[in-house]
C-alpha cells in the first residue's frame, strides 16, 4: 500500500484540505443527528449506538471511510458545550480561532522538551507565560514572576504543592477550606505530605478568622490554599484578608483560581480578584473563562526562582555544553517530557481578542448568569441559592427532596434535552447551571428553566422518565 499522507511537510497542507472537508461535513451531520446538547437515551443506548457505528476498531484491512464514520459518530454522541442548553460544568465552548490554531499545532507536532524539537514554540511559550505571569503578579515585585503551561487545574495544583515542598521541606502542611478542589488533598497524598488540615466552610468560602484560629494551632511550615471560583458555586474566598493572615503566620499562599482567574481580563470584574497577586502560586485554566480547547492550564509563580526546583538533566535533551552554547533548556518547564504546543492556541487567542475582547466575553457570561438567576428568582416553582459570584447559578425546585432534584437532572440528561450539573451546598442538593457560552441568548435561558420545570412536573405526576 502507498504511504498515507502526512500532516506537515511540502504536501501536508494539500492533504489536510480534503480531509478537513470530510471532518467538517461529518461534524455537521453528526451534530444534526444528535439534535440537542446531549445524545438521547442514556449511557447504555449511547454506547450501543457508538459501537454499532464503529464496528471493528482494528480490522484486518483499513476502511477508507473511517474518518467520516468516526467523526460523525463522535459528534452524534458528544456533549456539545457550544449548545446553549449544555450548562453543567466548567467545560467551555472553544473559540473557532483557538481551535484552528490547535490544528496547526497538531500538524507541525512540536514537542516542548528540547529546543531542536520546538525552536519557535519555545520562544512563543516564553512570551505567553511571562505575559500571563505579569497579568497576575504584576511587574513591580522584587523577583520576576513566571508561569508554566499545564494540562489544567489538577496538574497546576500538584505543581504548587511540589514547589512548596521543595521550598519549605517535606513537613509542609496544606491548610485549605472544605470548599477546596479535590485535587489539592490528593496532591498532598501523592507528594507524601502530612495529612491536610481542612477548615470548615459552612457558607461556601474560607473565613479569615476561622483560618487564623487554625493557623494559630499549627506548627511548622504551612501552605494555605484559597479558592477563587469554587467548582460548586463559583464563590471567591476573601483573598486580601486571607493573604494578611498568611503573612501574619509566615504561611505560604496558593490560590486555586482555575475558574476565577479569567476575571482579570475584565475591567468590570477584575477587582473581585484583589489580592491575587500576593499569592506565591496561582492556578488558572483558560479552558474555562478563556474559551480554549482542552488543555490550557497554567501555574503562575510570584518568584520565578522557585521554578529552579524543577530542573532536570538528560544528555540527549539538554546537555550542559548545549545549554552553555545557548540552546534553551526546556526540561524545567514541566513535569512532563513530551509536551504538545498548547501555547499556540493561547497566543493566537490573546493576540486576536486582546484584553478588551476577552474581557467582553467574561462580562457577557457573567451577565447571562445574573439574568438566569433573575428568572429563577421570579419563578414560583424554583428556589435560588444566591446571586451568582461568577457565571454559576444554583437552583432547585421549591419543596423538592434531594432525590427529586437528582431525578430531574438525570431525566434531562437521558432525554438529551439539557445538561445541568449538581452541587451540594448548605446540606442540600442543587441543580447547577454553569454559563460559559457567550452566544447564549435570553430565550435559551428561559428554555433551560422551562425544561427543568417540565421535568419536575413529569416526575411529580408519576411518569417514569425516559
Amino acid at each position: 500500500m502507498s504511504t498515507p499522507p502526512l500532516a506537515s511537510g511540502p504536501d501536508g497542507p494539500h492533504a489536510l484540505r480534503s480531509l478537513l472537508h470530510t471532518v467538517l461535513d461529518a461534524l455537521d451531520t453528526g451534530s444534526r443527528a444528535r439534535g440537542g446538547p446531549l445524545p438521547a437515551g442514556g449511557p447504555d443506548q449511547v454506547a450501543a449506538r457508538l459501537r454499532n457505528a464503529v464496528g471493528d476498531i482494528l480490522p484486518d484491512r483499513g476502511d477508507p471511510h473511517a474518518l467520516r464514520t468516526l467523526v460523525h459518530a463522535f459528534a452524534e454522541t458528544a456533549a456539545d458545550p457550544a449548545h446553549p442548553l449544555c450548562a453543567a460544568h466548567l467545560h467551555c465552548p472553544p473559540l473557532a480561532v483557538a481551535t484552528a490554531a490547535d490544528l496547526a499545532a497538531s500538524a507541525l507536532n512540536p514537542s516542548l522538551d528540547s529546543w531542536d524539537q520546538a525552536p519557535g514554540a519555545s520562544e512563543l511559550e516564553r512570551l505567553v507565560t511571562a505575559a500571563l505571569a505579569r497579568e497576575i503578579h504584576g511587574s513591580g515585585t522584587p523577583a520576576t514572576p513566571d508561569s508554566l503551561i499545564t494540562t489544567g487545574g489538577t496538574e497546576s495544583n500538584q505543581l504548587a504543592l511540589l514547589l512548596a515542598r521543595e521550598t519549605h521541606g517535606a513537613s509542609v502542611r496544606l491548610v485549605c477550606g472544605a470548599n477546596a478542589h479535590h485535587s489539592l488533598p490528593r496532591a498532598a497524598w501523592l507528594l507524601g505530605l502530612p495529612q491536610p488540615v481542612v477548615v470548615p466552610t459552612p457558607h461556601g468560602t474560607l473565613d479569615p478568622d476561622t483560618l487564623d484560629q487554625a493557623l494559630t494551632c499549627l506548627n511548622g511550615p504551612l501552605l494555605v490554599a484559597a479558592t477563587a471560583g469554587t467548582t460548586d458555586a463559583g464563590l471567591i474566598d476573601p483573598l486580601p484578608e486571607i493573604a494578611a493572615r498568611c503573612a501574619a503566620h509566615n504561611a505560604r499562599l496558593h490560590v486555586d483560581a482555575a475558574y476565577g482567574a479569567g476575571l482579570l481580563f475584565s475591567d468590570r470584574h477584575r477587582t473581585r480578584l484583589t489580592g491575587l497577586g500576593t499569592a506565591d502560586t496561582v492556578t488558572l485554566d483558560l479552558h474555562k473563562l478563556g474559551w480554549q480547547p482542552v488543555a490550557a492550564g497554567l501555574l503562575a509563580v510570584r518568584d520565578g526562582r522557585d521554578l529552579a526546583a524543577l530542573r532536570q538533566r538528560a544528555d540527549y535533551l539538554n546537555a550542559d555544553d548545549d545549554t552553555e552554547a545557548g540552546l534553551p533548556d526546556l526540561l524545567g518547564r514541566s513535569l512532563r517530557t513530551t509536551r504538545r504546543p498548547d501555547v499556540l492556541k493561547l497566543a493566537v487567542t490573546l493576540k486576536t481578542l486582546g484584553r478588551t475582547g476577552l474581557g467582553a466575553l467574561v462580562d457577557r457570561v457573567c451577565a447571562h448568569a445574573r439574568q438566569f438567576a433573575d428568572l429563577v428568582d421570579a419563578h414560583p416553582g424554583f428556589d435560588l441559592h444566591a446571586p451568582p459570584a461568577i457565571s454559576t447559578v444554583l437552583f432547585r425546585p421549591t419543596g423538592a427532596t434531594d432525590t427529586t432534584v437528582a431525578a430531574v437532572r438525570r431525566a434531562l440528561l437521558t432525554d438529551g434535552h439539557a445538561v445541568l450539573g449538581r452541587a451540594r451546598l448548605d446540606g442540600r442538593l442543587w441543580l447547577k447551571a454553569t454559563l460559559l457560552n457567550p452566544a447564549t441568548g435570553p430565550d435559551d435561558l428561559a428554555a433551560l428553566l422551562h425544561l427543568a420545570a417540565a421535568s419536575r412536573a413529569t416526575l411529580v405526576e408519576g411518569h417514569t422518565p425516559r
